[in-house]
């Protein structure tokens, strides 16, 4: 009986590498290799090619663009500023809470001298160290609001997509980078759930990117929380050795050896 490809990340993956969800899958694992005697069967399965470091940034304020310096395909660094924006008025609001903590301290400085000389009570002196707190606070949330006018990459990657432009106005959490980081790859692929107990993680097969046809030596690094009912198959995640020419989204064969 046929079996309908589930959605979520069985459909998904199964969409990526050119298969249609009304496609039969009980077993896309197909014959490759058949010969005599001491003959390997080899059988194979579509697989993709994730980025373990991959993000879409976002705006965590309001505010205007001022710069993008990295645009499509461009690399970049760990701790590059990717997004800068204007923050003249947060700045301004930064400054006047900085004054307000040094006048805070100053009047606390004072209440102590008059109390050591018994000319104002402990309460006084309470009052000014509570003020002294509260200007302290409003001056870290003014920090805080500074620091995100500039976001910052999390590690060294390339922009696959820019969501907004130098001098937009966007909302805070408005997306506006896509970032993929090309150099720690992992092959993710469906496999029938009977073979739950055949694969396990330390072993190593074939794959093979379309775009390259250069075959991989790749090691299964886990197998997934569930099997999937609908489609009866289970995720395999692989780690993919560091080869020159790799990007996320290529897609190819993994082709599992067995003994006849």
């Amino acid at each position: 009986m046929r079996r309908q490809v589930a959605w979520g990340i069985w459909g998904m993956l199964a969409l990526a590498v050119g298969v249609q969800a009304a496609e039969p899958l009980t077993d896309p694992l197909l014959p490759v290799t058949e010969g005599g005697p001491g003959a390997t069967v080899g059988r194979d399965v579509r697989g993709v090619l994730y980025a373990r470091g991959q993000a879409m940034l976002s705006s965590e304020l309001a505010g205007r663009i001022l710069e993008m310096p990295f645009a499509e395909g461009q690399a970049f660094k760990k701790g590059d500023v990717l997004v800068r924006f204007d923050c003249s008025a947060y700045q301004a609001q930064l400054n006047a809470a900085q004054a307000g903590v040094r006048a805070a301290a100053e009047e606390l400085s004072h209440n102590r001298k008059l109390a050591s000389l018994n000319s104002v009570g402990r309460y006084e002196v309470a009052l000014a160290e509570a003020k002294q707190a509260e200007a302290q606070a409003q001056a870290q949330v003014y920090q805080v609001q500074v620091r995100r006018c500039g976001v910052q990459a999390p590690y060294d990657g390339q922009v696959v997509q820019r969501k907004a432009q130098p001098f937009e106005s966007v909302a805070s959490g408005a997306p506006l980078l896509e970032i993929v980081d090309n150099r720690s790859l992992e092959i993710r692929l469906l496999v029938p759930s009977r073979w739950l107990s055949k694969l396990k993680p330390g072993e190593h097969f074939s794959f093979t990117p379309d775009e390259t046809g250069q075959p991989l030596q790749v090691e299964i690094k886990r197998l997934g929380a569930r099997i999937d009912e609908a489609s009866q198959t289970l995720l395999l995640i692989a780690s993919v050795p560091p080869t020159a020419g790799l990007v996320a989204g290529m897609s190819g064969t993994a082709q599992f050896a067995e003994s006849p």
